[in-house]
Formats: C-alpha cells, structure tokens, sequence
C-alpha cells in the first residue's frame, strides 16, 4: 500500500465490496486487511489491538482491521456485516465507539437479487454517487479486470507466472491498490515482462483455497519444493473474473460472501481446466469457516492439505514441513500413475 494515501480523506473496507461504487464518488478505497498484512509493524498493530483489550483468541485479522483504521486516522469505513466475518459486527461498534463512521454493507446468504440491490443502493446513497457515474467506473475497471484474467492464464495455461506474483496482483484488485491508474501501469509492465519468460515447468501442480495467508513464504516454500500454485481461489474471486456487463450480477457471481456451493462448483472447474494434483486449504485460526474444511474433503477426491495460520510472519517449521510432505507424496503419486 502507497505511502502516498490521506487515510484521514480515504474510505476503509473490512473486506472486498462494490468499489465501483467507492470509486464513481470520487473517493479512496483502502482495503484494511492488505493494509494491515502489508504493514512493516504487524505485530505490533496486534498488540496494539491487545492491550485495547481485544482478546488473545479473537481473529488477527480484526485486531489487525482495528489497529490499522486507529493507526492511520481512518475517518470512515464500510464494514461488510454479512457475508464475510462474524466478528465484523461487534469490531464494527468499537469503532463507531472510537468516532469512526460506520457504513454497513450485507450481502444476503441466500443471493437474492433484490436484497443485494438495495444494499448498493444504500451505499451508493451513503456515499452520494450516481449510478451513470458507477456504471462508467464499472466499464473503466472491466478493462484492469481483463487484464487480471490474462495474467492468471498466463499462470496457468503458459506457466510463466509465480504462485505469489498471480496472488499478489489478484488479492490487491479488491482496492486496486487505491489507484486503478497506477495499478494498471504497473500491471500492463509485468505482463510484458511475463509474456518473455520461459515456461515453468513445476512437478506438481496446487490450487489455494481459502482466505489470503497471514503468514508470508508460502509461495516460495512451495516452488522451492518443485511445486507451484497456479489457482488462488478467493484471491481471483477478488479481481470479479466473470465478464458481467451488470454490475449487480457481478457481486451475485463472487463466491466469497454466500454459501460453499458455488466455491465448490468454481473450485471443481479449476481442478478440471488447471490440472491440479492437490490443494492447499488455508484457514485462519478463530475463524469459523474452518469449518468449511469438513465441507471441501467431502466434495473433491483429489488430496488436499490444511494449513492454520493465526500470526502474521514466515511460515514455522512444522508447517513447512507438513508442505513438503504433501508435495513430496503429490510427487509419487505422479511418479507412480
């Protein structure tokens, strides 16, 4: 995240929303959760969060949420207070508690059109935006958005992109960095880049599912071992790859904020079109959907390994560990077909 950012004039996000929306009002959309995990000071945001009185067995991710908008002076932040995170709604007081201005923004469980209709119509209200302005911001974000989709064939299909760089542009796509311009420059520059390289040629195939890692090396862990990542699954649902030319049906097509039925039908045709020999589940201590892991081993045949992650740091020993054990079973089970 820039240096360049008035956090005390920009709009924070507690997860990924209609930042067409954001934008066509003329403001500045920061996603809190990059701003935290990027942050050279994590772990003392965490303590920060702590000594506030945040529990020790509450999400990093909140804490992390909290001590970044008081860190920064963030004025105003739309907390997504249905779909995405329980703790959302109470981290959500807090903050209002602290002077910030809470805009609450619900994506309905069941994907119901309307219900999802009026709450960007109260966004777009809250923020004084004009639908002619959103839907010509949706026409200059689509074209990033292609873009977006290219690079992740390039990972999957040329090979010619890396697990952290394809994560790295996707997941930063839920704010564009908080400068769709810029971001595009420095898009349209590593795709050149990338067009030049020769193929990767990895033993094993993953995909990732789950929310972004707190912990860093994991991508490189994983090359290192002969393996590479060539499906990040939220991380893409983050960059809307759909083509939609409507914006409400765009938000209806992520998969993140409903119910596991469409990530599973998403994962299964990555499987499918990535020929993936395994997938790496993440899921974030305290968090509930880890339950969700339950779900994922009953719907796909293919193996799959779990990881938890709880701080943000490198990736311990024992973690890593279990990575090349996984990777190194993956890679007999190719030997051996």
């Amino acid at each position: 995240m820039t240096e360049a950012i008035d956090y005390s004039t920009a709009i924070g996000m507690t997860s990924t929303i209609p930042v067409e929306i954001v934008l066509a009002a003329g403001l500045t959309p920061v996603d809190l959760n990059n701003t935290f995990v990027t942050s050279d000071e994590s772990e003392k945001l965490l303590g920060r969060a702590e000594t506030a009185g945040f529990a020790h067995n509450i999400c990093a991710w909140i804490k992390g949420i909290y001590s970044a908008v008081m860190h920064h002076g963030v004025k105003r932040v739309i907390a997504v207070t249905g779909g995405d995170c329980s703790n959302t709604l109470a981290l959500a007081e807090v903050l209002s508690r602290r002077g910030v201005e809470i805009i609450p923004f619900d994506y309905p469980l069941n994907r119901d059109r309307s219900s999802l209709m009026e709450q960007m119509e109260k966004l777009r209200g809250r923020l004084s935006a004009t639908w002619p302005d959103i839907r010509e911001t949706k026409k200059r974000l689509d074209g990033i958005r292609k873009k977006l989709v290219e690079l992740d064939r390039l990972t999957f299909h040329d090979n010619v992109v890396s697990g952290f760089e394809n994560h790295l542009f996707l997941v930063s796509s839920s704010d564009f960095n908080s400068d769709p311009d810029l971001y595009e420059k420095e898009l349209d520059a590593f795709l050149q880049k990338a067009r030049t390289r020769e193929s990767k040629k990895e033993k094993v195939r993953l995909g990732y599912l789950g929310v972004p890692p707190i912990f860093t090396e994991l991508f490189d862990c994983v090359e290192s071992l002969g393996g590479r990542v060539v499906f990040n699954e939220i991380q893409r649902q983050f960059s809307m790859p759909y083509g939609c030319e409507d914006l409400t049906e765009q938000y209806l097509k992520y998969t993140y904020p409903y119910d596991m039925q469409g990530r599973i039908e998403d994962i299964k045709r990555a499987v499918e079109e990535r020929r993936l020999d395994g997938l790496i589940h993440y899921t974030q201590t305290f968090c509930f959907r880890q339950i969700y892991d339950i779900i994922l081993r009953e719907s796909f045949s293919i193996p799959i390994l779990t990881l938890e992650g709880d701080r943000p740091g490198p990736l311990d020993s024992r973690t890593a560990l279990r990575i090349e054990t996984f990777i190194d079973m993956l890679t007999s089970r190719a030997v051996f077909a």
